[in-house]
């Protein structure tokens, strides 16, 4: 109905007037049906994360800290969702459900009679209201980097999205000194207290000390220059130092025992497709990770060479239907980082795969890479010919699907994950 009545008036009424007629729906609908669900998210104390990168591991560390502190929480992130330690993938292909899945969840929430639900959430749930009327006690920024101009156009536009989780003056506000739009999101004001973290000099939650290992890293953070956190945790790489800072940093704002955020943190084994290793007794490591911007990819990366002793191999592409400036950017970052190359399909939804692999194999070429790169459309075959050319102290990355079970190629979708491709593929290598 909506749709029809836009497509009806986008003839006669300027677009901003459409826009406005736009907001109006979304607002109302979103006030309907939390109605329809009796308003389930009010009286809940609710964490929120938003930000490029990051927001999936780091509210998986804050679930695990308010459990270590002996409350009862629920979840809803892109990998997991979960209620009272009841927990399930999240196979929506989406981080945020649908209003009304929201709000099933909210009152899911408030039936187990939970103290803190945790979400990830993203701009474009920001942009379309999908959570107006929800409370937010802690509202946390991880980072800013270019994804999503497809929907935003800009990063003015995509970053003031983002800025609408900080609009209404939440309690507690955690953002990341280290990060470019530091400033423009330092603008809003907290309701109580404000923290930042990172390794910057003027950061109240400061990284002082990191060691990084094959399967895990430690971290000294120092808190409003007095209290000290010694953080360990089994995920590799700085980029996991910083979402658990920024977990410890939310806990800290909410009086949780410094116990307790240290055994939270450690608490947390992995989360699935985040830098997951997949199989293991084959000499050579193989990740699955779910970066599929430029940053996340390039922290991927980077994170793998610090702990890898021999070649990088990768495993990636691009998604279909999504900003397209990306994909070139990704490919310089691949012939920048890797050893090996293979270029393969991810999702391509309504688009044609073997455009988006020339746009990404672009940003390869450019940088001069060529003779690192084999392409292989067939995703399968691409990761079984990563696995024939592996040698002792490699590392396989496999990019850009992560824990997700399906993936939609030329609008069908297909089931789909890419470890338990792997675990197949090495189980009949091993027979």
């Amino acid at each position: 109905m909506k749709q029809k009545l836009v497509r009806g008036v986008r003839n006669y009424l300027p677009k901003e007037a459409v826009h406005g007629l736009e907001e109006l729906y979304r607002r109302g609908r979103v006030r309907m049906i939390s109605l329809k669900y009796g308003n389930p998210a009010k009286g809940l104390r609710v964490i929120a994360v938003t930000g490029t990168n990051g927001k999936t591991t780091t509210i998986n560390y804050i679930n695990e800290i308010l459990k270590e502190a002996g409350h009862k929480t629920a979840m809803f992130s892109t990998a997991l969702i979960e209620i009272d330690n009841d927990t399930q993938l999240n196979d929506l292909n989406a981080t945020v459900g649908t209003t009304e899945r929201m709000q099933e969840f909210f009152r899911d929430a408030k039936n187990a009679g939970v103290d803190f639900v945790v979400l990830e959430i993203t701009s474009h749930a920001l942009q379309q209201h999908k959570l107006d009327g929800v409370p937010i006690e802690v509202a946390i920024m991880t980072n800013l980097t270019q994804d999503h101009l497809d929907y935003h156009k800009t990063m003015d536009e995509y970053a003031a999205a983002k800025a609408k989780l900080f609009a209404g003056e939440p309690k507690f506000i955690v953002l990341n000194r280290d990060d470019a739009w530091y400033d423009y999101y330092n603008k809003f004001p907290a309701g109580a207290q404000k923290i930042t973290y990172g390794k910057h000099v003027e950061a109240e939650a400061k990284i002082e000390y990191t060691k990084l290992y094959k399967k895990g890293s430690e971290a000294t953070i120092m808190i409003d220059h007095q209290t000290k956190l010694d953080l360990a945790t089994a995920l590799p790489g700085t980029f996991n130092i910083y979402n658990m800072t920024a977990a410890a940093a939310a806990a800290y704002l909410l009086g949780i025992k410094l116990d307790d955020i240290v055994e939270g943190i450690a608490n947390l084994e992995g989360v699935p497709g985040r830098f997951e290793r997949v199989v293991e007794g084959l000499g050579y490591d193989v990740v699955v990770d779910y970066a599929h911007t430029p940053d996340a990819l390039e922290q991927l990366l980077q994170a793998a060479k610090e702990v890898t002793k021999n070649r990088i191999i990768l495993v990636f592409g691009a998604t279909g239907d999504r900003d397209k400036t990306k994909r070139p950017i990704m490919g310089d970052i691949a012939a920048r980082l890797a050893d090996r190359i293979i270029l393969t399909d991810e999702e391509s939804y309504s688009e044609d795969p073997q455009e988006i692999r020339d746009q990404v194999r672009e940003g390869i070429e450019t940088a001069g890479a060529t003779a690192k790169l084999t392409e292989i459309p067939d995703r399968r075959e691409a990761i079984e010919k990563a696995l024939s050319i592996a040698k002792k102290d490699d590392i396989v990355l496999i990019t850009g699907m992560g824990h997700e079970q399906y993936r939609i190629v030329n609008g069908e979708k297909l089931p789909w994950n890419d470890g338990e491709v792997v675990r197949e593929i090495a189980g009949k290598d091993n027979k």
